[in-house]
């Protein structure tokens, strides 16, 4: 569910740049307060858009809570 304050558009484009950032930096491991930071985002958006790499595949969660790419 998007947070009241993202339209669907810049959502999808959210999206779409954090998608290149763990691609442009492999190994790259971030914990969702220091993703929010470096994206600038809110808590609830920066956690939607994390969400959404979560259940395409793409990141995942480590067993410290972080997130990663699927084949870090």
């Amino acid at each position: 569910m998007l947070p009241p304050n993202l339209e669907t558009l810049e959502f999808h484009q959210l999206v779409d740049r954090v998608r290149s950032e763990f691609l442009e930096m492999p190994g790259l491991r971030l914990t969702l307060p220091q993703a929010a930071r470096l994206w600038g985002l809110d808590r609830p958006s920066c956690e939607a858009v994390v969400d959404a790499l979560i259940r395409s595949a793409f990141l995942q969660r480590t067993a410290t809570g972080a997130v990663t790419r699927v084949d870090s």
